[in-house]
């Protein structure tokens, strides 16, 4: 390696470009002594309720909790099934188990990786209550087709990669946690828009699932020592949201560079036979959470990037249904080809807005030499 490593994804360098910013609204939260649920966290809410454009927007805890409240708030539970991908992050379904209810799993589009919406509704039983499609690497999943293929069912998007992406649906433009029963975003550090350590938000355009979902965060309570239901200790940390206040307004422009970074590899690739690069459906605009290609020879691909220096991860190695901790709902290998497929071909490489020139070359070039370009 004659380079310095091309990391998958660099925190030092954006945090390099707005320390001050978050220093100054961490102090004042500091000064205010408001860790709680405080004033930030409230105009955090309002921030990505706008975002979003919706009526409501909920903090807590982590983008875990985001799923596994908004289902409580449906009142999911013992007996219920709820629909998902089995190629996404293990929370999607975690959330589900740990309701009490049974993730049933429905394939995915081999395009977009996201959950194809004629498999969801062929999931569908007298027992779902409710459907989560994942948006997934940055993507907004068909959800106008998953709601036309489950009927009136509840539609939870999984939205922790995908904040302030957006789909064109009827002619108009609807931003991701939009259009469905409950959007759920998290802020995870790797996030586009991500913390110093755990956050996430719910949004909903439904006042009465908005005073729920207030209650669940917080024991059960919206008025302090009065319970009206069992809730959680899922509150969002108010250094957190000062945090994120501070990045995002520049989270539109970090979100356009990573779509020039993916435009540069996408041009860089497109002699490369045995590389596919992403695809994104016409209607979506991408925030590129990730750069996910389906490469032949994936794990030999995987370990040149990193003799050679260059950051990549695979997203995700082992589909959920083959996980050994959902051994017990009787799924095999087989049963979903494309997600099974996927998670032998894909390869994420490095997009992250700081990203330089000079770096997105080392990455193409290092790739094209595996494959002797």
């Amino acid at each position: 390696m004659t380079h310095p490593p091309v990391p998958l994804l660099d925190l030092k360098a954006q945090h390099a470009t707005i320390k001050d910013e978050v220093a100054a609204l961490v102090n004042e939260v500091i000064d205010e002594q408001a860790f709680i649920l405080g004033p930030i966290v409230g105009r955090l809410e309002c921030a990505v309720a706008g975002l979003s454009k919706t009526k409501f927007a909920v903090g807590c805890a982590n983008g875990t909790d985001a799923i596994l409240i908004a289902m409580r708030a449906l009142d999911i539970g013992r007996d219920d099934e709820v629909v998902t991908s089995p190629f996404t992050f293990f929370a999607t379904a975690g959330t589900i188990h740990n309701v009490g209810a049974r993730p049933v799993f429905a394939d995915i589009d081999p395009l977009t990786f996201n959950l194809d919406p004629a498999a969801a509704g062929a999931a569908v039983t007298s027992r779902t209550r409710a459907v989560i499609p994942v948006d997934l690497f940055g993507q907004m999943a068909a959800v106008e087709q998953v709601q036309a293929a489950v009927g009136n069912l509840p539609v939870i998007e999984d939205a922790a990669q995908s904040i302030g992406a957006s789909r064109v649906i009827d002619g108009r433009t609807v931003m991701a946690g939009e259009s469905v029963t409950f959007g759920t975003f998290s802020f995870f550090p790797s996030k586009n828009l991500g913390g110093f350590g755990d956050g996430g938000m719910i949004v909903t355009q439904d006042e009465a699932l908005a005073t729920t979902v207030l209650k669940l965060r917080t024991h059960g309570s919206m008025k302090t020592y009065y319970h009206e239901i069992v809730g959680y200790n899922s509150r969002l940390d108010a250094l957190q949201a000062a945090v994120l206040m501070a990045k995002l307004p520049h989270l539109e422009a970090w979100s356009a560079a990573r779509r020039a970074n993916a435009a540069f590899y996408d041009q860089a690739f497109g002699d490369v036979a045995d590389l596919v690069t992403p695809y994104i459906d016409p209607a979506n605009t991408s925030i590129y959470n990730q750069y996910t290609v389906r490469a032949q020879n994936r794990d030999g691909l995987l370990a040149h990037l990193k003799a050679r220096g260059v950051g990549c991860s695979v997203y995700y190695p082992l589909p959920l249904h083959l996980q050994p901790c959902f051994a017990y709902l009787g799924y095999s290998d087989g049963q979903f080809p494309e997600s099974e497929r996927a998670s032998k071909e894909v390869l994420s490489l490095p997009v992250y807005p700081e990203l330089t020139s000079t770096q997105r070359d080392i990455v193409a070039d290092a790739v094209r030499a595996f494959y002797g370009r």
